[in-house]
């Protein structure tokens, strides 16, 4: 048996299906005999890996493992599982091993490393061990041997039509499709993967390169009409890291989506969307597009062109007043805290953000603190000689380095303390003038108060020490109801 282990990451109103596990267990059904235990959903997920493992001689466990939560909660089963089960070997996926393969590599409870997409890889492993032979010519894959790390080549991008669907009647589809301010059912697809920029601020560059394979919209169409009709499913997150690469395909997989009458989320370019023709961007509300994620990630052209992002801090407010006109929201992020000069690039931010909401005042913000992960090239802000990885997951683990990767508090050399707590001030005041439509759990009134204590705040630009929105806000969190939300 194959144990497929997909490790806590998220509180329960926030689960959704785990698509990595299932896309393992997709190209494994009919052929293997797996099992999935899902961290979100098992409360003793050690215990119901270890019991399958001793009554189905388990052959191999399979982890998925994200930056952050999901990789402590990866750390302690795995090492877990390796004391009552020694002989059984454990392979770890997912962009934490395909960032950090050494670090990963250096636990000693962890075999092997998956790195980028991982189906055909796994597969390649999983004969390997059957056969006993080598495994130097399996692309995509990292391994150890008597200390030493063996990195083989990057496995090319397969297309996703190439792969089978996702088995979701191997799980219980009730515990991941829940309510969001999206839907009373929502689920999770991914349409896509990769993506074609090359950003060298972003993790999926050095995962994946700059390639992006897009599913047929025939395909999409078929998959998102059986969740509604064998799940009840009402709304969709893509979890795309470029949703809309091409305008021709965008609009056919649109035409395809309007008659199941979904709501969904999206992420998307900035330059992309606001080049679409206004018939594609109609037929993107009609099918139901309610808010699309869009990596802004600066007001300032000068931190634009530091980061590669091929883009211009006009044609982000070019799009914040187009797209208001088909009743879309959008969300745009920002990395904020140049390495070269984190407070004139802060300043800046703030300051178009403000220009962002004079035009378009549904636009939700995210701001977020630079934190670098390691790149095929240069790291944005030539930070190389100013940072050091951890080496193990241990250490990764440590609530210094939990903080870094949740961008808590980064503890970088170079972002200045007061401009820290200045982007975070910044980021209370803005979105308690403007509370999230995400968050169903808000009531009115505590939406309506949160504006009133903000107000003049933002009026004025007065940031610093908002102890009132603070205490607001964990007042009001304590009197949600206890429902489901994003």
């Amino acid at each position: 048996m194959i144990l497929l282990y997909h490790p806590k990451s998220t509180r329960p109103r926030s689960r959704r299906f785990p698509l990595s596990v299932l896309s393992l267990a997709a190209v494994l059904e009919g052929k293997r005999d797996y099992c999935i235990v899902d961290g979100n959903v098992e409360s003793d997920p050690l215990t119901q890996l270890s019991n399958l493992a001793t009554a189905g001689k388990a052959k191999l466990l399979a982890v998925s493992v994200m930056p952050g939560p999901q990789m402590v909660a990866a750390l302690d089963t795995s090492r877990a599982f390796r004391r009552r089960h020694p002989a059984v070997p454990i392979v770890w996926g997912g962009y934490f091993p395909s960032l950090y393969p050494d670090a990963t590599l250096n636990a000693p409870y962890v075999d092997f490393a998956v790195r980028g997409q991982g189906e055909e890889t796994f597969l390649e492993l999983v004969e390997a061990l059957d056969t006993g032979s080598g495994f130097e010519t399996i692309r995509g894959l990292s391994f150890k041997s008597e200390s030493q790390h063996y990195h083989n080549p990057a496995r090319g991008m397969k297309h996703p039509d190439a792969f089978p669907w996702l088995p979701y009647h191997r799980v219980n589809a009730e515990k991941y499709i829940l309510p969001t301010f999206l839907g009373t059912r929502t689920a999770v697809h991914q349409a896509s993967i990769g993506c074609p920029y090359r950003c060298n601020f972003c993790g999926v560059i050095p995962t994946y390169g700059n390639q992006q394979e897009m599913e047929s919209p025939e395909r999409t169409e078929a998959i998102l009409r059986h969740l509604v009709r064998s799940y009840g499913v009402n709304a969709i997150q893509f979890y795309d890291n470029n949703f809309f690469l091409r305008e021709d395909h965008a609009r056919e997989l649109c035409d395809r989506l309007a008659p199941l009458r979904l709501n969904w989320w999206c992420e998307a370019r900035i330059d992309r969307v606001l080049r679409y023709s206004h018939r594609t961007l109609e037929s993107i509300r009609r099918a139901g597009c309610r808010m699309i994620f869009f990596g802004a990630e600066s007001g300032s052209d000068w931190v634009l062109k530091a980061m590669n992002k091929q883009l211009t801090s006009a044609q982000t407010l070019e799009l914040a007043e187009r797209i208001r006109e088909f009743g879309i929201i959008p969300e745009f992020s920002f990395v904020v805290g140049n390495p070269q000069d984190p407070e004139r690039d802060t300043r800046e931010c703030l300051s178009f953000i403000r220009k962002i909401k004079r035009i378009n005042s549904d636009a939700e913000i995210i701001v977020q603190h630079y934190t670098p992960v390691p790149q095929r090239d240069k790291m944005y802000g030539n930070v190389e000689d100013r940072i050091a990885f951890p080496t193990t997951p241990e250490e990764w683990a440590s609530e210094r380095w939990l903080n870094f990767t949740l961008r808590i508090s980064p503890r970088v050399s170079w972002l200045p303390e007061r401009v820290k707590v200045l982007i975070d001030n910044f980021e209370l005041v803005v979105n308690s003038r403007w509370p999230t439509a995400q968050d169903i759990r808000l009531p009115n009134w505590g939406r309506w108060l949160l504006k009133v204590l903000s107000s003049w705040r933002y009026r004025f630009a007065i940031y610093t020490y908002p102890v009132e929105l603070d205490w607001a806000q964990r007042w009001i969190n304590l009197r949600k109801p206890k429902v489901e939300s994003l």
